[in-house]
């Protein structure tokens, strides 16, 4: 497992991410249970199609709010399923869900193994967090593109984003 201290920081100060660096041409990962907020395990790499996954620290803060309701939005005229990623207990992720009214977005629990995290290297050693990402799988299962955002207090490129997954078939 690698260690990259500086790509992402916390109101300037550096963190520090640990995992697998995954690169736009690799394979999504395989098998890596993650929890439904009715808590069923779901493998985020064995769901077939165009995929569009954003990470987030916690539903419970604006950034990543505003980030999820905005995906949320967006979901419904995309040719993609939009999952929404972090370490929140699947409790705090429905609880979200309801209060934000997210029916476009499915939220994923990361919390039990950070084993999303590790596999994609976005996990930020110092808060057991996932740093704030967006991800888009091809129908292939590959990574086509991938936003690691600087700064955790940081909006992702929503624009840019969603101009590269109108290329992703």
């Amino acid at each position: 497992m690698t260690k990259q201290t500086g790509k992402v920081t916390f109101m300037g100060n550096p963190l520090t991410l640990i995992g697998n660096e995954i690169k736009v041409g690799d394979a999504f990962p395989q098998g890596i249970t993650l929890l439904t907020n009715d808590l069923k395990p779901f493998d985020l790499g064995s769901d077939k199609g165009v995929k569009v996954i954003t990470t987030v620290p916690s539903l419970d803060t604006p950034v990543c709010d505003m980030q999820v309701r905005k995906f949320n939005e967006k979901a419904a005229g995309l040719k993609a399923k939009v999952y929404a990623v972090s370490a929140d207990l699947p409790f705090a992720q429905a609880r979200w869900c309801g209060a934000a009214g997210a029916k476009n977005v499915m939220t994923l629990s990361d919390h039990a193994s950070m084993a999303l995290a590790d596999a994609l290297g976005i996990h930020i050693k110092e808060l057991r967090l996932l740093a704030r990402t967006v991800f888009i799988v091809d129908s292939k299962g590959k990574i086509a593109y991938r936003q690691i955002v600087g700064e955790v207090t940081s909006e992702p490129n929503y624009d840019e984003a969603l101009s590269a997954l109108s290329k992703v078939s």
